[in-house]
């Protein structure tokens, strides 16, 4: 037994020799033990699984066995998981195996730069925060910046973290109001086909981010708000021949805009004003070919002060993770049909 609690033990192979340990961990609160461990234990399973080790809990102490290597990797884990949970943060399996990937990096250290600070708490009590690296650094360009260009693929949050910077600038008082768009039919706007009315014609594609708004203001006071004028969701066209002060815009969907389009709503930007862009330029769906405005906006922006780019990955997607290895399975296909 070495002086941390470790039992080791060295198996021979062939070619190879492992050393296999036992490391010991003392935790303080049995129920930080228990949220750890997660519903029938989901969350050690997981971590069993990834780091190929084993994990059993007597009393306040949790013992790992393993490959060296292997067992260090989890420790480190746990270490983090735990530190999440004295924070407050529920686990999920999406954080775990956000985790996983970092301590598989050696990079966990920088986890410490994440802000657990809320933006806001949705009407139901869920805390909307930064959950990844990028995300942080998506935050951080907002507040710094009067524009940022938010580019990722699905599920990644970069409408959901746009839209409570908007909600949260309005509660403070720092603009008057919200104006939400996006283009509403790929392929140039054509909402003439659709029945209904105006509004009729365009909620189904204006629907993600309505639902955004109800989850972190309330069916009630989105209306009130609606009907004051101070929240304002419409598609792109409509925002032509305008000037937007005082307010905090969201273009979403940009990859879908024309060139053309995105020129006229970058220069709508008015007075104590802030703009977010956010797309993903793995799915564009402008027909014949065209060229996206948002490719070219960040080409031609690059480098403009009080304009920030950030581009997050497949690994600041919250979503299931069954999401995330849908996207690495599409980049590996695309990668392998340029090369050809």
């Amino acid at each position: 037994m070495c002086v941390f609690g470790c039992k080791n033990s060295v198996e021979c192979h062939d070619s190879y020799e492992v050393i296999n340990i036992e490391q010991v961990l003392n935790i303080e609160k049995a129920e930080h033990i228990l949220m750890l461990f997660g519903n029938y234990d989901k969350n050690i399973r997981i971590l069993e699984e990834q780091f190929q080790v084993k994990i059993v809990c007597r009393g306040t102490e949790i013992k790992i066995s393993g490959e060296a290597d292997a067992v260090s990797k989890a420790q480190r884990a746990i270490h983090v998981l735990l530190d999440m949970i004295r924070r407050g943060d529920a686990l999920s399996e999406q954080n775990i195996f956000y985790v996983i990937s970092m301590v598989n990096q050696g990079t966990e250290e920088s986890l410490s730069q994440i802000n657990h600070n809320c933006i806001l708490v949705t009407v139901k009590g869920k805390p909307v925060k930064a959950k990844t690296l990028g995300q942080q650094s998506y935050l951080d360009a907002i507040n710094k910046n009067t524009l940022t260009f938010g580019i990722g693929p699905a599920g990644t949050g970069k409408t959901y973290l746009a839209v409570a910077m908007a909600v949260k600038a309005f509660r403070d008082e720092q603009i008057s109001r919200i104006i939400l768009t996006r283009p509403a039919v790929e392929a140039g706007e054509k909402l003439g086909f659709l029945p209904g009315d105006l509004q009729d014609k365009v909620d189904p594609y204006l629907r993600p981010l309505y639902d955004a708004l109800f989850e972190m203001m309330g069916p009630e006071t989105f209306q009130r708000n609606l009907e004051k004028g101070a929240i304002e969701v419409a598609p792109l066209a409509y925002m032509r021949g305008r000037t937007l002060d005082d307010s905090f815009i969201i273009l979403d969907e940009a990859q879908n805009t024309t060139p053309e389009q995105m020129k006229m709503f970058l220069t709508r930007l008015g007075f104590n004003s802030k703009a977010i862009i956010t797309g993903d330029i793995t799915q564009i769906d402008l027909p014949d070919s065209r060229r996206s405005g948002l490719i070219e906006a960040v080409k031609v922006l690059k480098k403009v002060d009080d304009i920030a780019i950030v581009r997050l990955s497949e690994r600041d997607v919250v979503r299931h993770k069954l999401v995330q290895d849908i996207i690495k399975a599409y980049e590996r296909y695309n990668n392998k049909e340029v090369s050809r």
